[in-house]
């Protein structure tokens, strides 16, 4: 339970830091917004790299030369635990938008921060809204800000991926970026596994090669949630023996 004591601490003492970076931020965003959402993201970034740092989580990286580094694309990230967006956020492209569930946007501070940097807030129960957070993922994309997406939509409980939910994958048909499939191994045994003691423990996350729905069969684009999802679960199962 200490280093629990200690991540809740800091997550104190980020707050109360917050406070003048809030009026920075507002200064910042008047003359630039492009140059705001930079600064929270790497704010959001440092914050999270402490976490990790406090939480002991030895985190092996591997594939993120698979990134392009100079367009925005589509992360599709399985999902396992609270820590996935702590361990994922700082690795990604900056500036990335991602898509999280509604109840992440009652947690103070960080659901701020989140909206600075133009995180979706989804509704599962409610069509129209999530079909608004799609939408406006595509015109950040358009953009050129990268977008993360769990298309699980909501942590697996079990060892098994969920079902890959197909209108996830609209932002990248519609705007016609590339797709960066992302697996996230071990990060539930940090938490999940015995909340609310967080543990210090390996975890993994490999960054698979980019996918161009344009170079797929019909069938592939079709079903692209099923192929995206087993690209995933090859990656995780490679990946196992690194941290068991």
């Amino acid at each position: 339970m200490i280093r629990t004591i200690f991540v809740l601490l800091y997550i104190v003492v980020f707050s109360l830091i917050s406070l003048p970076m809030y009026l920075a931020e507002r200064i910042v965003r008047a003359s630039s917004p492009e140059r705001s959402v930079r600064l929270s993201y790497s704010y959001i970034s440092w914050g999270f790299r402490c976490v990790k740092a406090i939480s002991g989580t030895r985190l092996t990286v591997i594939g993120k030369e698979n990134v392009p580094a100079d367009q925005a694309v589509l992360y599709i990230c399985n999902h396992r635990s609270f820590f996935d967006t702590v361990l994922m956020f700082p690795l990604m492209n900056n500036p990335t938008s991602i898509m999280a569930k509604k109840e992440m946007e009652k947690v103070p501070v960080i659901s701020r921060w989140m909206r600075l940097v133009n995180c979706q807030f989804l509704d599962r129960d409610d069509i129209r809204q999530g079909l608004k957070c799609i939408l406006n993922s595509i015109a950040l994309v358009k953009g050129g800000e990268s977008v993360c997406i769990f298309p699980e939509g909501t942590r697996s409980k079990t060892n098994e991926m969920g079902e890959f939910k197909e209108g996830s994958f609209k932002v990248a048909q519609k705007s016609g970026c590339l797709i960066v499939p992302v697996a996230i191994s071990n990060t539930d045994n940090i938490l999940e596994k015995h909340f609310p003691a967080i543990k210090a423990q390996p975890a993994v996350i490999e960054f698979g090669q980019p996918v161009d729905i344009k170079t797929l069969s019909e069938d592939d684009r079709k079903h692209l949630g099923n192929y995206v999802r087993d690209i995933v679960a090859v990656m995780l199962e490679k990946d196992r023996s690194l941290y068991e």
